[in-house]
């Protein structure tokens, strides 16, 4: 893989956990051959302790670390809601580590020595991946907050509207007039920034999911 393609697959910040400093300078020396930010640590507590920029990035970990060790960290991030991708490597791995760490929601497992190419390549998709799910995270909380904005009569005729119901049927169902009707649901078009009846469907399909 070339360091050009690489780069045009995932940006970001690298964070490298290894109590082996040896490794850690060979991969901040690879990585940032690259184009990538990295930031080392030598325990799970010294990365816990790091305040992270607000940027895609992914974890490269080591399985074996003095202290807790590289599943336990993969623990405590998924305990707090935390989606940066993982990425294992470990020279002692072994089936039931490996299939414990992917069952956990592990990105990658690399047993050591690991291809160049194979860490370069999980790297670019880890770093995408979060960056793409930081962009949803972000677009979700300002449809939420769109959708905060709305009048509790808004919201009302939203519900109705997105059920399929005509104006006509929306305003016997609420005991209104079909011209109130129409100005509610052109507000909630305004406030959603919805361009379409389909948009707004799935624009509260996003924010109110249905179970079962």
């Amino acid at each position: 893989m070339l360091f050009g393609e690489v780069r045009e697959q995932g940006a970001g910040t690298v964070f490298v956990v290894d109590d082996d400093a040896s490794m850690c300078q060979a991969l901040s020396s690879l990585l940032r051959a690259v184009g990538w930010q990295v930031q080392t640590f030598a325990d799970a507590a010294e990365f816990l302790a790091f305040q992270r920029p607000d940027t895609a990035g992914c974890l490269v970990l080591d399985v074996r670390l003095p202290g807790a060790s590289g599943l336990e960290l993969q623990r405590v991030l998924a305990e707090r809601g935390d989606k940066l991708p993982v990425i294992f490597l470990t020279g002692h791995g072994d089936i039931p580590m490996s299939v414990q760490a992917m069952k956990a929601g592990a990105f990658e497992f690399l047993p050591k020595p690991f291809s160049k190419d194979d860490l370069l390549a999980a790297i670019a998709s880890a770093l995408r991946r979060n960056a793409v799910g930081r962009r949803e995270s972000i677009e979700l909380a300002g449809l939420r907050s769109r959708m905060a904005s709305l009048s509790a009569r808004e919201r009302e005729v939203m519900g109705l509207v997105v059920e399929g119901l005509l104006n006509k049927q929306s305003a016997a169902a609420l005991g209104i007039s079909e011209v109130t009707v129409k100005v509610h649901r052109r507000r909630v078009m305004e406030k959603t920034g919805a361009q379409s009846l389909p948009e707004l469907v799935r624009m509260v399909a996003r924010v109110e999911p249905t179970t079962g």
